[in-house]
């Protein structure tokens, strides 16, 4: 019998090994990751899984979305998986004070402008110099053609709600030099999405 609270978003079971080769590589050895707008909760308990010397964090301003990340970390019972807290990425107070690392997946593009900005000013707050930010989504890029899909993607976004959209590349870039972040890598994923590093100068 399906559980009715767990969620599931199909495209996980895609991108979640492709984003956490990225992540091998970007994170710390150890160390607290904040996940901000961690949705259903299945990358995190995948990758809490796959990395048990970091403590994960997963976060979300929907409390229908906490209560499916909790859902998949009570089957999970990983002990470096933290309950998960109500974060609004926009809010001039978030409710964590300090992490090593912050990831963000599928965020950017499905919220307001004003979440990418608080985004970059949130991780200013909480990470150390050196720490990594790492963006997972569809992205415009100048000097790439866009995939008809991403414009339809896009289209679409932005006729469910006009503030949504696929976001440059080069903005998301500025936005981050402005909050003290540094452009380290991008990664080709599946479906025409990238995998984006940031570090903190």
């Amino acid at each position: 019998m399906t559980d009715p609270v767990r969620r599931h978003a199909p495209a996980t079971a895609r991108n979640r090994d492709p984003i956490l080769a990225v992540l091998r590589d970007v994170l710390p050895s150890a160390g607290l990751v904040l996940e901000v707008a961690s949705g259903t909760g299945e990358h995190a308990v995948h990758f809490a899984t796959a990395l048990p010397g970091l403590v994960w964090q997963p976060s979300d301003p929907d409390p229908q979305a906490r209560a499916s990340i909790a859902g998949w970390a009570a089957e999970a019972g990983l002990a470096n998986l933290r309950p998960p807290m109500a974060l609004d990425a926009t809010a001039t107070d978030w409710p964590i004070d300090r992490a090593d690392a912050l990831v963000c997946i599928n965020m950017v593009h499905i919220s307001p402008w004003a979440a990418t900005l608080g985004l970059f000013a949130g991780a200013a707050r909480i990470l150390p110099p050196g720490a990594p930010l790492v963006l997972y989504g569809p992205y415009f890029r100048a000097e790439v053609q866009t995939a008809p899909g991403n414009r339809a993607f896009d289209a679409d976004l932005k006729a469910r709600n006009p503030e949504w959209g696929l976001r440059d590349l080069a903005e998301i870039g500025a936005v981050a030099a402005d909050a003290g972040f540094a452009r380290e890598a991008v990664a080709e994923m599946p479906a025409n999405n990238l995998t984006v590093v940031f570090r903190r100068s």
